[in-house]
């Protein structure tokens, strides 16, 4: 039976590989995510709940987290004084008087315990010098810290602070470029749909961000993962996706746009061991695959790291307006992709659709052919998509080389 690699079926949780491949087992590799100085054990994130996610709530909730926001945590009088008014219409937020050393005390509890999460603190302030003093913390303790313009209760935004923000790049731009000063590792928490999604993330990118934690919510229907897709083809920014990730299908699909990371929020609260059981999940996936947030097909919508999966351009298809939007031809994307796999395995596969698994697509697509040649060679299916990797970083490695004249936006 003929499977054509171009179809848009795709497994989730079951992942195909013939029984040749089987009996040579599966490629191991642990997780190797880094940003500045921080070492993230794992993809999976606890997003930050205002009053609810401190250090307690981690430790009975996310300690095999890759990351813990805890907070958001109110540094000036100004945001102080908003919380105690949300708070007395009741909703939840933390009080904090003296926040710094309030959060160094949350920061020490984590001492001495094996393998705990990297810590983030979400933070809000009307003036610069807590976010200051805040980002020299984070970095004494190897955290993160997160800007909060994701806050949108009245109390906070009359004060010009959380989404606020989001409206007024040049000064959002000013005070990630001061904070970023300190070298602490730095997140920007936003919300999709605000304002253009890619000049927001080109915006905190070019003051000198590392992390932009995206609540891609498209109101009514889950979800905007087209919100992660822009920013992933519009920056090299850590990308933390969140919004409605409950399982691993969820986080599968936020990894599948271009996030590094998914972050949960309500769903901790909802579902008891959440966190542990899309740990495990993504772990077993990331063992089997070698790519766990290897990217959609193009035809399926996937972002640009998905074009080292796209076949021989020989039709029209999705891949050629990709290709337009780089002022690139179908003839220099083919060439281009052959180079790249000069010397590696890739180049192997005569009884492939097009004779060379540079053309082949991602593995959890079935294909008998493709994984008949990689029994045939020898290569694991993780080792193949490590392969594929490598092609998608080079490929977008040449295309951030092209003239910006050359490239049109989405």
């Amino acid at each position: 039976m003929f499977v054509d690699p171009r179809g848009n079926s795709d497994t989730t949780t079951l992942i195909y590989t013939s029984p040749d491949v089987l009996k040579r087992g599966v490629y191991l590799t642990e997780f190797d995510i880094h940003v500045g100085y921080i070492h993230i054990k794992n993809p999976i994130a606890l997003a930050p709940m205002a009053g609810i996610t401190n250090i307690d709530f981690v430790m009975d909730n996310a300690m095999s987290a890759g990351i813990a926001v805890i907070g958001g945590y109110n540094l000036d009088d100004a945001t102080n004084e908003a919380a105690r008014r949300i708070n007395e219409r009741g909703r939840a937020e933390f009080l904090t008087p003296d926040p710094i050393e309030h959060m160094r005390r949350e920061l020490d509890r984590l001492k001495g315990i094996d393998n705990p999460p990297t810590v983030a603190l979400n933070v809000r302030s009307t003036e610069i010098t807590p976010l200051i003093k805040a980002a020299l913390l984070a970095k004494e303790y190897d955290a993160i810290l997160e800007i909060d313009c994701h806050c949108r209760q009245p109390e906070m935004i009359d004060i010009g602070v959380g989404e606020p923000l989001l409206h007024d790049l040049p000064k959002l731009g000013s005070i990630i470029s001061k904070v970023k000063k300190t070298g602490v590792v730095l997140s920007v928490k936003t919300r999709s749909g605000i304002v253009d999604d890619r000049e927001l993330a080109v915006a905190i990118e070019g003051a000198g961000a590392d992390i932009i934690h995206i609540d891609a919510m498209e109101p009514g229907f889950g979800a905007d993962y087209n919100a992660i897709k822009t920013v992933r083809n519009a920056t090299d920014l850590f990308i933390i996706g969140n919004n409605s990730v409950t399982d691993f299908r969820s986080a599968k699909d936020m990894f599948g746009y271009g996030s590094d990371m998914v972050s949960l929020a309500r769903a901790v609260l909802e579902i008891p061991g959440v966190i542990d059981t899309l740990v495990r999940s993504v772990t077993t996936f990331q063992k089997q695959t070698g790519w766990y947030n290897a990217p959609k097909h193009i035809c399926s919508g996937g972002d640009d790291r998905a074009l080292a999966f796209c076949c021989l351009p020989v039709k029209r298809c999705a891949l050629m307006q990709v290709l337009r939007r780089y002022g690139m031809t179908p003839q220099e994307f083919a060439d281009l992709k052959v180079e790249l796999s000069r010397g590696t395995p890739l180049e192997l596969g005569d009884n492939t659709c097009f004779g060379t698994l540079i053309w082949c697509c991602k593995l959890t697509k079935p294909c008998f052919m493709r994984d008949a040649v990689l029994a045939q060679i020898g290569i694991s299916g993780a080792r193949y998509m490590e392969l594929k990797k490598r092609l998608s970083e080079g490929i977008l490695e040449h295309l951030e080389k092209l003239p910006i004249s050359a490239a049109v936006n989405d």
